[in-house]
């Protein structure tokens, strides 16, 4: 084992807290439902950026290439000032979903380098302009812009122009698990010198100012340039600040994190040393606004640096729970050691991979990502929907609004996070994508983040899974049996064929309550035919189909069914595994391969046979749309809609089904009963290669059917995968018209034209990531079973057959082509940005975005989206194979 496998063998058993302190600390707490007290429930404009810097966070804290304690009581990030900005750099800024011609967008250049799983090293980069921040220039131009335009992007502002701007490194070494090394360094990449302040803070969380009882904790200057933090629930740690220049210690500027109420809200000035004190020194020259007697509970270390171009200058740091009489004695070398160590770990996990240095650079910065994006995520929506004993009581109208019905909710953990400045919450389905990248380099964190949320502070009584912060009662598409599944194998396999079933089991009891939950509140005819609403999939479709439809009635989804037959084929897999030691499971795996039959009969021959959800002319799956007036009309939209029921296909091999002699005699009644679903599921009966035998919603012919369309480059084939609607929409756009007006939906390669969800959600062609991984996987198991005998023209109409494992292998190729060199040295993600592609400071830095142009593969949305794009650490893997 390398050394950092060792590091992580100690901490998830609990002998050393390894992972104690980490990333943990979001990007952006302002704009965030928990922090909105507004009666409204306008969570954007309660707590602005610009109020920020003076409001101190009831539920957590910010900062720039940041870290924090397990509990984020303790905290430290960076802040810069380059003596021009009207505010001290202590935030990323972005803008609002309503002030974004695409909803809400970052606007900053910032990237995830490296981090192990235990945080022992960490690398992040900060891209800071050395002339005067375009807050407003940003605002004005998006602003003007309509959604039928680009975004504008701070590259776009000029900004960068001449290389004016310091690139600023944060890097974190652990020498032990509560020992901290910090290193920054600041290069100048400008022509000419440059003089910059460079403000490492520290601080504690507020949480004194809630409940009128907590004890505030403290900070002081123990000795010139070093700081005593003490805190009554966490202990005592120590800052330790090198001297850089000279001999002399920086000066140290100590407030209080307290919201400036004079500031915000016209109040009286209940003391002097606010949360926004050490900006107003250093920009203001407030010298009233810091304490003089150098205590506080916010802290920020001055270093004034004037850096010549072309050249760096680097900070050390040392936060330290045990005293240092000399901190900085062996700090080069312990980095060393962990950089190395990082590299040994890297090394060993990329032995698959091609040797080609970029491949191996794509997937680590995409590690990188996944684990700098673990949050401390705290809420308590019970306390939250009250209010505070020590401030102003909650409006009346929360007590039936925005998340009122889930009192239960307590959320206070480390979550892996979709984005930690767009979606810096949790998200039910992303984090399930999360998990399949996170289980290769830490299986343990991957199968405590699926626990948590079949926990009973997360999943409701009755059985939903909280989506997002912004509405826990959306559906989100059901796909945490998949994950499960995937991680107890990734699992197993790591120990040699040694499952974790006691994972697995207690999995499987809280998923079957799910489950439950799906089939008596979303199948509402009792026909296994499900609705689901948007299910992740905004602007995908006719309608916004989380609100009530305008022309009344109800839609059969082909998603939501879909997703339902692979949720229950999902959970006969885990049933069928733990059968394996307690047979009382072979009952539960006969009961979801029934469930599984009735839904596949439900899909084919449902409608009296003629408004089922497969289209037979078409060779597709659509909606069926169900107006009050009893007319059913197909909605025919060819989007992923219609390709989710690929994904609801298992194989199991004949020993397994030798094993379970009782589940074996059910699933053979159900046959022999009840031939009519015998017809409607792939291959059941029929042994394919070697032995196996094949569940799922497509037979052979309509399996061919659909892959023909969906392999077809003037449809779903891009040169960078599968997009998420055919491009025919883009001549011959679907029109549904109703007395009152026409709906419409046409292909869209690019950002969102629609505005029917608001944000840069965008279903309407862009490739993404997690439905094309699922597509590779499903098409990997029907080989499974066919192997050879099934082949398909690959692209459509080239008179070139594959199998479907080779389709599989070119697809991943497709997507890691996204983010990778090409043969002229572009990537496509960057799409025709020539600094992006050229500029050696930024070429081989990468971004993960949320999605990708459906024709020209750049990058689209969400900008650093390591959660489901991560996946592609996965298909890297396989495309090596």
């Amino acid at each position: 084992m390398t050394q950092e496998q060792l590091r992580l063998a100690a901490a998830n058993a609990g002998r050393a807290p390894w992972k104690k302190f980490g990333p943990y600390l979001t990007e952006r707490q302002w704009g965030t439902v928990r922090e909105d007290y507004s009666a409204e429930g306008n969570a954007w404009d309660y707590i602005t950026h610009d109020m920020a810097r003076s409001k101190a966070y009831r539920w957590g804290e910010e900062g720039i290439g940041g870290i924090s304690d397990d509990r984020q009581l303790l905290c430290f990030a960076v802040a810069l000032w380059n003596g021009k900005d009207e505010m001290l750099k202590e935030r990323l800024f972005g803008l609002t979903n309503g002030q974004g011609n695409h909803g809400e967008d970052v606007k900053e250049q910032y990237y995830y380098l490296d981090s192990t799983p235990t945080h022992s090293y960490m690398r992040m980069l900060y891209k800071y302009p050395q002339r005067k921040f375009p807050y407003g220039k940003l605002v004005r131009e998006n602003g003007r812009r309509t959604r039928l335009e680009p975004e504008y992007e701070l590259l776009d502002t000029g900004i960068f122009d001449q290389s004016r701007y310091f690139d600023v490194y944060v890097e974190y070494a652990k020498a032990g698990p509560e020992d901290v090394l910090i290193k920054l360094t600041v290069h100048n990449r400008g022509p000419k010198k440059a003089s910059v302040q460079l403000l490492p803070q520290l601080w504690f969380r507020n949480t004194w100012s809630w409940d009128g009882k907590s004890t505030r904790p403290s900070m002081r200057e123990s000795q010139p340039g070093a700081v005593h933090a003490q805190h009554p629930e966490l202990g005592h740690y120590h800052l330790y600040c090198e001297p850089h220049g000279t001999a002399e210690p920086p000066r140290l500027l100590f407030c209080e994190n307290d919201t400036n109420g004079a500031r915000l809200y016209n109040l009286p000035a209940e003391g002097r040393h606010f949360k926004d004190g050490i900006n107003d020194y250093v920009v203001n020259g407030a010298a009233a606004a810091i304490n003089d007697e150098q205590a506080g509970t916010k802290v920020a270390a001055q270093y004034q640096l004037t850096v010549p171009a072309g050249e760096a200058r680097t900070v050390r740091l040392r936060l330290s729970q045990p005293w240092q009489d000399a901190p900085f004695h062996d700090f080069d070398h312990q980095f060393y050691l962990r950089q190395t160590e990082a590299d040994e770990f890297y090394n060993c996990l990329q032995e698959g991979l091609p040797a080609d240095p970029d491949v191996r650079n794509v997937q680590r910065q995409a590690f990188a990502g996944m684990l700098w994006s673990k949050q401390f995520y705290y809420y308590d929506v019970n306390q939250w929907l009250k209010g505070d004993p020590a401030m102003s009581k909650a409006p009346a109208s929360r007590r039936a609004g925005r998340n009122s019905t889930w009192h239960h909710l307590y959320n206070a953990d480390i979550i892996s996070m979709p984005d930690k400045w767009e979606y810096p919450w949790y998200a039910a389905w992303d984090l399930a994508f999360h998990c399949i990248p996170l289980a290769m380099v830490d299986t343990e964190f991957a199968k405590q983040q699926l626990r948590l949320f079949t926990q009973d502070r997360y999943m409701h009584p009755n059985g939903q899974l909280p989506a997002y912060e912004w509405n826990f009662s959306d559906v989100n598409p059901p796909v945490h049996a998949w994950a499960t599944w995937r991680v107890y194998q990734m699992d197993k396999k790591l120990h040699h064929g040694l499952g974790d079933t006691v994972f697995l089991e207690a999995m499987f009891h809280k998923l079957a309550l799910n489950f439950a939950w799906w089939v008596n509140r979303k199948d509402k005819s009792e026909r296994n035919i499900f609705e689901g609403g948007f299910l992740g999939l905004d602007n995908i479709g006719v309608f916004d189909r989380s609100a009530p439809l305008p022309t009344g009635g109800f839609i059969e989804q082909s998603d939501g069914t879909s997703w339902m037959a692979m949720f229950a084929l999902n959970m006969m897999r885990m049933a069928m595994e733990l059968a394996k030691a307690n047979r009382v499971y072979q009952e539960m795996a006969g009961k979801f391969f029934e469930h599984f039959l009735y839904i596949a009969d439900a899909m084919t021959r449902g409608g009296d046979g003629q408004f089922n959800l497969w289209d037979e002319e078409d060779g597709f799956y659509y909606d069926v749309l169900h107006t009050p007036d009893g007319v059913r009309t197909k909605l025919k939209v060819r989007s992923i809609v219609g390709l989710i029921p690929l994904f609801a296909v298992e194989v199991v091999e004949q020993d397994i089904l030798d094993a379970l002699p009782e589940f074996t005699a059910r699933a053979t009644w159900l046959i022999r009963h009840r031939p009519h679903l015998a017809q409607l599921v792939s291959r059941w009966q029929e042994p394919g290669k070697g032995a196996r035998h094949l569940l799922g919603l497509l037979r052979r012919p309509r399996l061919k059917k659909l892959l023909t369309r969906m392999l077809d480059e003037t449809e779903f084939l891009s040169d960078y995968g599968i997009r998420a609607m055919s491009r025919y929409h883009l001549e011959h756009p679907y029109v549904y018209s109703t007395p009152e007006t026409d709906f419409t939906v046409q292909y869209v390669p690019g950002e969102a034209e629609s505005s029917m969800f608001g944000g840069n959600s965008n279903w309407r062609g862009p490739i993404w990531m997690p439905i094309n991984f699922l597509i590779i996987e499903s098409l990997q198991r029907y080989y499974f079973y066919y192997g050879d005998n099934f082949k398909i023209e690959y692209p459509t109409g080239s008179g070139k057959l594959l199998n479907l494992q080779q389709v599989a292998e070119a697809l991943a190729g497709r997507l890691t082509k996204l983010l990778l060199k090409d043969e002229t040295g572009r990537r496509p993600a960057f799409g025709n940005d020539e600094r992006l592609q050229t500029d050696p400071h930024f070429q081989d830095n990468l971004l993960f975005h949320e999605y990708f142009h459906g024709d020209a593969g750049h990058g689209l949305g969400a900008s650093h989206q390591t959660g489901w794009t991560g996946l592609v650490v996965r298909l890297l893997q396989l495309s090596g194979q």
